[in-house]
């Protein structure tokens, strides 16, 4: 397990990046770091990975605490938004670094992985794409059969095609040796369809963390048509009610409350017509920042 507790981290004294944070990462799950622009995530996965000391927290891998400590960072493999490569270097080169770096680096697996990329192990890396870039970047981490993978904007610059690729194997190695991948990203529908658990970064700070589909069963959206305004009153009386919009009749409102619970409120009451739907991690992420104030038109949803 990786757990962080109350990080803290300024840049120049001024900039707070990351304000008491605090988040458990338990085994063999996809968790996903999402967040507004500048929230911090980055920052909280170079602290992670022990590139960065913290002001002030600490992050133990394992009951170990990471920065500076040799044995907790064999268990991590930190892939940043913009790979580092040596200059010169082609994929072998890289290989024969990382094989010297992690023990159990699997050298007949990433050659096997080069050819079904159809990455050249021979060619200069500074020739690769940006998605190539990223492609090999995973490669070389998944093979070095570290338990935890760190992966900021992992599927930035991927194709759809070798964004599933990656996903299955991820899902591979979590099932045959426990790997727990830690994906950090502003792109919500890429980590919606992987993830087990959410933590959700706001201005520095955890607004939440959660299992998605708990996330998903406590947080509603309603499209109703009330009979009169007594009703709507009744439905949403105790009710907390993050959003809600209006179109001639037609209310879309978004609680915070089970389906149940939403259900019976609104079977309880005269309405004309109303359905209770499902939430995508992309509207409930907007809900839950727009309820701390933040302007929506600012994200970038991917």
């Amino acid at each position: 397990m990786i757990e962080i507790h109350n990080l803290t981290k300024s840049f120049d004294q001024k900039i707070k990046a990351v304000d008491e944070v605090s988040v458990a990462i338990k085994e063999n799950t996809v968790f996903g770091l999402i967040g507004t622009n500048g929230a911090g995530k980055s920052t909280v996965l170079r602290m992670v990975a022990g590139v960065l000391k913290p002001d002030a927290g600490i992050v133990a891998v394992d009951n170990m605490p990471v920065y500076d400590n040799v044995e907790a960072k064999k268990r991590l493999f930190f892939i940043a938004d913009e790979p580092y490569f040596f200059a010169n270097a082609n994929a072998r080169a890289m290989e024969r670094y990382y094989s010297g770096v992690y023990e159990q680096f699997d050298q007949a697996e990433f050659y096997r992985y080069l050819e079904n990329f159809n990455l050249d192990r021979n060619r200069k890396i500074s020739t690769f794409s940006k998605g190539m870039k990223k492609q090999l970047a995973l490669l070389l981490g998944i093979c070095a059969h570290t338990k935890y993978i760190l992966c900021d904007e992992t599927f930035d610059g991927l194709d759809p095609v070798m964004r599933q690729g990656i996903k299955s194997i991820f899902a591979k190695e979590m099932e045959e040796r426990g790997l727990t991948p830690v994906i950090a990203s502003h792109n919500l529908r890429e980590l919606e369809d992987i993830c087990d658990h959410v933590g959700l970064l706001h201005k520095g700070g955890v607004l939440l963390s959660k299992d998605l589909e708990d996330m998903k069963c406590n947080i509603q959206k309603i499209q109703c048509v009330f009979s009169t305004v007594e009703d709507e009153l009744k439905a949403l009386n105790g009710m907390e009610v993050l959003k809600k919009e209006q179109r001639g009749s037609l209310r879309t409102i978004t609680v915070r409350s089970t389906r149940e619970e939403a259900t019976a409120r609104f079977a309880a009451v005269n309405t004309v017509f109303y359905e209770v739907l499902p939430l995508s991690l992309e509207e409930i992420f907007i809900s839950e920042t727009e309820v701390v104030g933040y302007d929506i038109k600012k994200l970038i949803l991917g």
